[in-house]
């Protein structure tokens, strides 16, 4: 997804915690997770990162995510993940059964970008 393709991605408000380490260290650092969407996050904290960075985010009721640091600006910094996840997890009451609840055969509809337009080409004149 380009930049302008990713603006168009839903994401929620919230307040979640999540641990996030950057490859190649053993630091884990603490952060708050400011905006969530199945393709990645807003993350808020001290921990001292650089676009590009790889790093290893654990979120609860997902787990573990591998992604790269796609931007930063003081304190805040946005996270691509390498696959997605269903965002509603993370939301639902540690421990519950938050797939069942929450979706729909496979990840999160909610949280998706909508289809793009169709082609002008691929239209039939009526």
């Amino acid at each position: 997804m380009s930049g302008l393709d990713t603006r168009s991605v839903s994401r929620d408000s919230l307040f979640l915690l999540a641990n996030v380490r950057v490859e190649r260290q053993s630091e884990q650092h603490r952060v708050r997770v400011r905006n969530l969407s199945d393709g990645g996050m807003m993350g808020e904290g001290p921990m001292l990162v650089a676009r590009g960075n790889r790093v290893e985010v654990e979120l609860r009721n997902v787990g573990k995510i591998m992604g790269n640091v796609a931007w930063v600006q003081d304190q805040r910094f946005g996270i691509a993940f390498d696959e997605e996840i269903d965002s509603q997890r993370a939301r639902a009451p540690a421990g519950s059964n938050a797939e069942s609840e929450t979706t729909y055969g496979g990840l999160s509809r909610a949280h998706k970008a909508p289809p793009p337009p169709p082609k002008p080409t691929g239209l039939r004149k009526v």
